[in-house]
């Protein structure tokens, strides 16, 4: 049957953002300050939690909260001051869409750390037992600054081999970052060292079977993967099934980079390579049409569900080859089928790694090492968030929707920890009052990137809807990047794509399942409905308004609270840099967005304040309560001192914009001076 949207229902979408509950909504509509839409209002609830997460936020644990001035950017958590490649992964490859300034720099200054201290067969990594020197090309485990792991850092490091699979994640995240974008400059200096990394990997390739050697801990969720365990009791390499898939969606990427670059040649040789480790895989495949972990030199297989030996499942590579798209359609529906039937694989909604315990580790399954624990079948969110692009993907919402559930028992109780003990029930740290890691915020991310999947080419962007069929209205209220440019995406109806506008006007790029926008002839502010299941265009397009800059509704920035107070004398500083930065045509600035979070954190930490104290939030124990409310305290103030760390460098800049900078930062400080006189 089509469906038709009235021009009352067309408007409500299109009206300014507001801080609805589900309940207030009424008649299945449902209005949030992110999303919008008609029909499943929880489910609708679920991604407008999700995004608040992305966002400084009252009474969530946010992304802000992960900043650090030390670098600049982003940080795996308060108890763990490095930057991991296998830890962000899913959540920063489900992000990136929807990040920002100045959470764009944030996460660039972050993967800094990797690629600015790669290998190059001299550098050393760092001091003894980490003073290794890795070959050119290789990533790693973590970076500081100054000081890079080469190899998974815990565990019987002296047979690690060199972190693989870690710098394929590398090469995909930044990869994505660079088309998503389209800057130039970025891409002239990063394409280098990507194609360092794409060496790195290729001298692992075995010519007679276009596989990848990987000896111990070279996996993703290391060191849970021993590689070959000779007979002599050494350890060797062996052809790890995560390499493969990882590489093969990472040179997807890098081909499509390389297009952008104008290097035609270098494209083409890239999707060759690609083409030959794909056509490895069969080799790795069990009869029931999933991955085995890997394959032995001699033949024996790991992860082979039911065998005498080596008898698990192993989830990694397969539900990441129905994210990165490696599986075709019918093979992912096959892994998804061995997966919905393990019950034990998802016993607490989250996706384990595997799947019963290990018996092929270099250590016994007993103490850190046992099953349900860490890397043998504890969980970890940066795979559940490709999990959820997989969930999408083959439209199993159910389990998304249960999946974001089970974060919010953490998030509420501000235990946003990882990884996940017993079995994903549990935190890591329970001796700490609250807790915080990058990777959690995975199942947030694939919970909103899942809903359009958006695929970034050279050429341009192609959107996948995946709607759940209970909505039959949605309206995603913030944009995500397209180069320069800014999309916000709208749906009406259920089922296949059936039409499409921009701004308007009739789309013609479009089948059932995908619309492609080329980046030329995309508008810089486009405004994208999607027609699903033979749905008519409404009286009146629902056209996406921007999120405005206060926190809830309530701006009271400003206010007496004495814990705030140094922090209210630099917004202060901040609000006047702020308006001199736009008057001299520069409110567009990374300086400028990082001052605007600044200010949005004080702000968001005075509503904090006043919720507790009205009793408008629900108390955490006191121990733990006292450390959430200072974590409002610690983000805006860490924010403001690296946005001062910021303005030192520009004080000696040889750059005329920074200088110019600098010097209406001076201006502000006076100011501050004279009012504070």
């Amino acid at each position: 049957m089509k469906q038709t949207i009235t021009l009352l229902a067309a408007l409500y979408l299109a009206a300014g953002a507001g801080n609805l509950k589900a309940a207030d909504a009424g008649e299945g509509w449902f209005k949030g300050e992110h999303y919008g839409g008609r029909g499943d209002v929880e489910y609708l609830q679920l991604l407008e939690t999700a995004r608040r997460m992305f966002e400084p936020d009252p009474e969530l644990q946010n992304i802000s909260m992960l900043y650090t001035p030390a670098w600049d950017g982003f940080v795996e958590g308060p108890t763990w001051d490095a930057w991991w490649i296998q830890n962000s992964y899913g959540t920063t490859y489900c992000a990136l869409p929807f990040y920002q300034e100045p959470f764009i720099t944030f996460l660039q200054n972050a993967q800094d750390l990797w690629f600015d201290q790669m290998g190059d067969g001299r550098r050393v990594g760092g001091k003894p037992p980490f003073d290794w020197v890795a070959p050119d090309g290789a990533l790693c485990d973590c970076a500081q600054p100054g000081r890079i792991i080469y190899r998974q850092g815990d565990g019987r490091t002296g047979i690690h081999d060199w972190a693989l699979e870690f710098t394929a994640a590398g090469v995909l995240m930044q990869s994505e970052l660079l088309l998503i974008s389209r800057d130039e400059k970025a891409v002239a200096h990063y394409l280098p060292l990507l194609e360092r990394c794409a060496g790195f990997i290729e001298s692992r390739r075995d010519p007679t079977n276009n596989l990848f050697l990987a000896g111990p801990a070279a996996n993703l969720l290391a060191p849970s993967y021993a590689g070959w365990a000779r007979p002599d009791g050494s350890y060797g390499k062996a052809y790890l099934t995560g390499l493969s898939i990882t590489y093969i969606a990472a040179l997807d990427r890098l081909s499509e980079v390389e297009k952008f670059a104008g290097r035609q040649a270098k494209a083409a040789a890239y999707e060759r390579d690609r083409a030959l480790a794909k056509s490895g895989l069969p080799r790795l495949m069990t009869a029931a049409g999933y991955y085995m972990r890997s394959l032995d030199p001699d033949g024996v297989e790991h992860g082979v569900l039911g065998a005498a030996r080596h008898g698990y499942f192993e989830a990694s590579p397969n539900h990441d080859a129905i994210a990165f798209r490696v599986a075709d359609d019918a093979q992912a529906e096959k892994i998804y089928g061995v997966i919905a039937s393990l019950p034990d694989l998802r016993p607490y909604d989250f996706v384990l790694p595997n799947y019963p315990s290990y018996d092929d580790m270099y250590e016994k399954p007993e103490g850190l090492w046992a099953y349900g624990t860490w890397v043998n079948g504890g969980d970890w969110s940066t795979c559940e968030a490709r999990m959820m692009l997989g969930y999408y993907r083959l439209r199993k919402f159910d389990d998304a929707r249960k999946s974001m559930q089970r974060l919010l028992t953490f998030a509420e109780k501000f235990r946003m920890d990882n990884p996940l003990v017993n079995f994903g029930h549990d935190v890591y740290q329970p001796q700490e009052p609250i807790n915080l890691c990058y990777d959690t915020f995975g199942p947030a991310a694939g919970l909103m990137r899942g809903l359009f999947e958006y695929l970034y080419s050279a050429e341009g962007l192609t959107l996948a809807p995946h709607i759940p069929p209970g909505i039959t209205a949605l309206q995603q209220r913030d944009a995500v990047r397209f180069g320069k440019k800014l999309v916000y995406c709208s749906t009406v109806g259920s089922g296949p794509v059936t039409g499409a506008l921009i701004n308007g006007r009739r789309m013609r790029r479009f089948d059932g399942r995908t619309l492609f926008l080329p980046y030329k002839d995309t508008p810089d502010v486009a405004r994208v409905l999607i027609l699903l299941g033979g749905a008519k265009q409404p009286s009146r397009q629902a056209l996406p308004a921007q999120g405005g800059e206060s926190v809830g509704g309530e701006r009271i920035y400003g206010k007496s609270d004495l814990r705030l107070q140094e922090l209210d004398d630099k917004g202060k500083r901040l609000s006047d840099f702020q308006r001199r930065l736009k008057r001299a045509g520069l409110g567009r600035s990374y300086v400028a967005a990082h001052a605007q979070l600044a200010l949005r954190c004080i702000e968001t930490a005075h509503v904090h304040f006043k919720r507790v104290e009205e009793g408008s939030i629900v108390l955490l124990p006191e121990a733990s309560q006292k450390a959430a409310d200072q974590s409002y305290i610690d983000t805006a103030r860490k924010l403001c001192e690296g946005l001062e760390k910021v303005m030192e460098t520009y004080k000696t800049s040889p750059d005329r914009e920074q200088k110019m900078i600098y010097s209406l930062w001076q201006k502000a400080d006076q100011r501050k001076k004279q009012v504070l006189d």
